[in-house]
């Protein structure tokens, strides 16, 4: 995969404008460890592996067990996640996948039941930034550091 585009460099005042966003949330109500869950499977969703590398390394960082981040695309079929992470992970798919699912009430009971309507916000503010990174990563093709020191000992 060869990256076609550094959008920090092409774009710096957009790229800040974003990552102001994403330290703003990062401080909201919502819990660390449930915002990296959130980040981890809207980017198995749209197949971004830069995001996957960044936010699996700070989950595992921030006391993350393995087995719940191998299991996290089959949360679902799974009993290692609260019913507030299953609501989270519902909300996280329905908005990712927005087009085909178109938000179901399901989804939005579950997230009522278990988040204030503060966190629901942040919650979708949260879902919304993560879908742009992956954007930004799959479209210019984002090279994670792991991708960069495989290509620079191929390439001796």
């Amino acid at each position: 995969m060869t990256e076609r585009l550094n959008a920090y460099a092409a774009a710096p005042e957009a790229y800040k404008a974003m990552q102001e966003l994403a330290t703003k949330l990062a401080a909201c109500g919502i819990e660390h460890s449930l915002q990296e869950l959130v980040k981890i499977r809207a980017s198995q969703i749209n197949g971004c592996a830069y995001c996957l590398h960044m936010h699996t390394a700070d989950a595992r960082k921030q006391g993350e067990t393995e087995e719940r981040i191998y299991l996290l695309s089959a949360w679902r079929e799974s009993l290692l996640y609260t019913p507030r992470e299953r609501a989270a992970l519902g909300w996280t798919e329905a908005l990712t996948l927005i087009a085909q699912t178109q938000a179901p009430d399901a989804d939005y009971e579950a997230l009522q039941a278990a988040f204030t309507a503060k966190e629901q916000v942040e919650l979708t503010f949260l879902i919304g930034a993560i879908n742009t990174w992956n954007r930004i990563a799959v479209g210019f093709r984002s090279v994670h550091p792991n991708d960069r020191r495989m290509a620079a000992r191929a390439a001796a």
